[in-house]
């Protein structure tokens, strides 16, 4: 059996869902990661996993980027940036931390489904994917054909590859200086 019709279906959802992205949120966004002194990323699941690969390239860009909850990850003080990647904005964890980042005096982002969250209200900048939540995604008449969360989750990381392209072009950096800072021992 070819794998074909999976894979064509999944690739033209991606890409009907992140051409809905608003180009204005986007650059907002880019503008807010730009200006922060630390960027800490966040999420929970799958949701998690693509954060985390977002920041491994906002540190390839040099950038002082972190993943909440590591060992080494500091403390977020004001003038930082915490990003949450969640589909529902109200997993309890995420919820409190951007409680209190902004009682720090840092910034709140969010990558999400639903701008209207919990995390929505308290997040100054958001970044609204029009993907089904995976609360509905397997629900007759739903937009994805897509098991849970796949088509936010795959949504995001592409999205944060091009926002790290459009940062790299702002500030004049290439693929090469960034492999500079590429893990070496492996």
């Amino acid at each position: 059996m070819s794998m074909t019709p999976y894979t064509d279906g999944i690739l033209d959802e991606i890409n009907r869902t992140v051409k809905s992205v608003s180009e204005a949120e986007v650059e907002l966004f880019i503008h807010r990661l730009l200006a922060a002194r630390s960027i800490f990323v966040a999420g929970a699941g799958r949701s998690g996993l693509m954060m985390r690969a977002f920041a491994m390239r906002l540190m390839h860009m040099g950038l002082n980027a972190y993943v909440v909850g590591e060992a080494v990850t500091p403390g977020i003080k004001e003038g930082d940036l915490l990003i949450i990647g969640s589909g529902s904005g109200e997993t309890k964890s995420l919820v409190g931390m951007a409680e209190k980042a902004k009682q720090l005096g840092a910034g709140v982002a969010i990558i999400t489904v639903k701008p209207e969250s919990t995390i929505g209200l308290l997040a100054e900048t958001i970044i609204h994917i029009p993907a089904s939540p995976k609360e509905t995604a397997d629900r007759s008449g739903a937009s994805t054909v897509q098991p849970m969360g796949s088509l936010f989750e795959q949504s995001i990381l592409l999205l944060c590859d091009a926002v790290v392209l459009r940062a790299m072009e702002i500030q004049g950096i290439d693929a090469a200086s960034m492999f500079g800072r590429h893990a070496n021992l492996e």
